[in-house]
């Protein structure tokens, strides 16, 4: 379990080192604010591609989205009212954290080519195919297969953000699982499913909060990064990554609920390390 990478391919890397023949699940939130969204991404496709991770959607990423898809029907209809809406779409990306992925194009598109500045006409092809792939909730259970409905035996629900519910602001209760707080819950889980997992609200360390668990540690801006082994019979030991960046800035994060057990990792080139 991956949460809210936002851009940091050296904590996914060390991710990987940790747990090399695991099976990955990105929470979401993988690009945007961090240094390096598309290589991020690039890595993301080929875990995908080699069967060895599946991808959820945050926030950041419904937000990239918006001004693709209506771009995409503008492209087909050549109706000026799809236009205004994805341009609306983008700068809805833009100002929520997408400029990043905009300024870090012309060193992606150094290394790897192809186009580099990014508007609707010219968006990034890798962004684009992670985008499509991604889904909204999911459903492990013990034998460790993931579903796309709730099954009929116990399982674990993954979503970005909180469980899929009911919501007068959002019109689909997907919808609503990428943009809820904790302090809008608790949310009901689905009969037969024992817990939830999410990211999306930074915490100060990996929390329980009644059957949910939040793993978003800031890892963009902290360098802490939680990793959850999945286990529908008990809550595992939580790995959290502690690479570069300032922790201290953990502080403003919320205090809530009950501090699950954690191992922490150093990792080369963090501060403190030796």
């Amino acid at each position: 379990m991956v949460p809210d990478l936002h851009g940091r391919l050296d904590l996914l890397l060390a991710a990987l080192r940790q747990f090399p023949e695991a099976h990955f699940l990105s929470l979401g939130d993988a690009i945007d604010r961090g240094p390096r969204s598309l290589a991020t991404v690039d890595k993301l496709l080929e875990l995908h591609d080699q069967g060895r991770a599946t991808l959820l959607m945050g926030n950041h990423e419904r937000m990239a989205q918006e001004g693709l898809k209506w771009y995409r029907r503008y492209s087909g209809t050549h109706d000026m009212g799809d236009y205004r809406k994805a341009m609306e779409g983008y700068q809805w990306w833009m100002q929520a954290g997408g400029d990043t992925v905009r300024r870090e194009l012309p060193q992606y598109a150094a290394e790897h080519g192809g186009p580099s500045s990014l508007t609707l006409e010219k968006f990034p092809a890798n962004l684009a195919r992670y985008l499509d792939l991604l889904v909204r909730v999911v459903y492990v259970t013990a034998d460790g297969v993931i579903h796309a409905q709730v099954p009929p035996q116990p399982s674990v629900l993954v979503a970005h953000a909180s469980p899929p519910v009911s919501h007068p602001q959002y019109r689909h209760p997907e919808t609503a699982a990428l943009w809820l707080r904790p302090f809008e819950g608790p949310f009901p889980l689905p009969p037969g499913v024992v817990y939830s997992v999410h990211g999306h609200t930074p915490v100060r360390g990996p929390t329980r909060l009644g059957r949910h668990l939040y793993l978003d540690l800031g890892a963009y801006e902290t360098g802490k990064l939680a990793l959850l082994p999945l286990s529908v019979h008990q809550v595992s030991k939580v790995t959290v990554l502690c690479g570069r960046g300032e922790p201290l800035r953990a502080s403003r994060y919320p205090a809530m609920g009950e501090a699950l057990p954690t191992h922490l990792v150093p990792l080369e080139g963090a501060p403190g390390r030796r």
